[in-house]
């Protein structure tokens, strides 16, 4: 089995799709084969008769396109709703089974697989299946990645306490807090954004925390000394060793 992560969000338009991209850009330069797979996704466009998830195609193009991008993302969807809600919109039933099997296509291909959930974790993929479900079944470390925004250490530790204890739980990697506002001064003017990286490091007791700036394209590690480049691989065996994945 290649080495795999699982990113997920607090919420949704956090950046998990943008931070995703730097980091398989990262890995790509360091010359990984990154493989990158959505399982499903919502509020896509349609383009030349085709529906199209932009944040496929941006996973597609940092990873160097591998693969097709119906590999990436085998199951797309118009309606920005949660992505059973929005295939039934359309008359269709979202595939529990696809969304599994989709990830077979990259593990014979990739030293690294990359796949991105949709919004949280708690978001529904079917009466009965979470964004979670997949995140155990799957059997990789999890990224999370929070808006850093007032609000953040809630949602944080609220997606880690999930992350750990939903269905025997998966190891989680750390952090990384991402500045999703695109309006300057609206970030200049949350005071918190000074202090969530602190405070989510002293009650999450995560073994990483990375933050990335808006605009960025580069993930450091965030300490109280400074930041410096993250060696993936190596932090995702030491996850794996030290937090090893238990039966539910």
């Amino acid at each position: 089995m290649p080495r795999g992560l699982f990113v997920s969000g607090t919420d949704t338009n956090v950046g998990k799709t943008y931070v995703a991209a730097c980091l398989a850009r990262e890995l790509r330069a360091a010359g990984v084969a990154v493989g990158v797979y959505k399982p499903a996704a919502s509020g896509c466009s349609f383009q030349d008769g085709q529906t199209v998830s932009g944040d496929a195609v941006a996973l597609w193009e940092a990873a160097g396109r591998p693969g097709t991008l119906d590999e990436v993302c085998p199951q797309r969807f118009l309606a920005p709703l949660a992505p059973h809600l929005a295939a039934r919109a359309e008359g269709r039933e979202l595939d529990r089974q696809q969304l599994r099997d989709g990830l077979n296509r990259w593990l014979d291909r990739s030293e690294l697989v990359i796949v991105e959930g949709a919004g949280g974790l708690l978001s529904p993929l079917g009466d009965d299946d979470f964004v979670a479900d997949l995140a155990v079944d799957f059997q990789f470390p999890m990224l999370i990645v929070a808006d850093n925004k007032l609000g953040a250490i809630n949602q944080t530790l609220q997606t880690v306490f999930v992350a750990r204890r939903y269905r025997g739980g998966v190891p989680v990697v750390g952090v990384v807090l991402n500045d999703a506002a695109a309006n300057e001064g609206e970030r200049a003017a949350d005071a918190s954004r000074r202090s969530n990286a602190d405070q989510i490091a002293r009650h999450a007791g995560l073994p990483l925390l990375a933050t990335l700036e808006f605009g960025g394209d580069r993930i450091h590690r965030w300490t109280a000394a400074g930041d410096s480049p993250i060696p993936w691989l190596e932090l995702l065996d030491a996850t794996l060793v030290n937090q090893p994945f238990h039966s539910a």
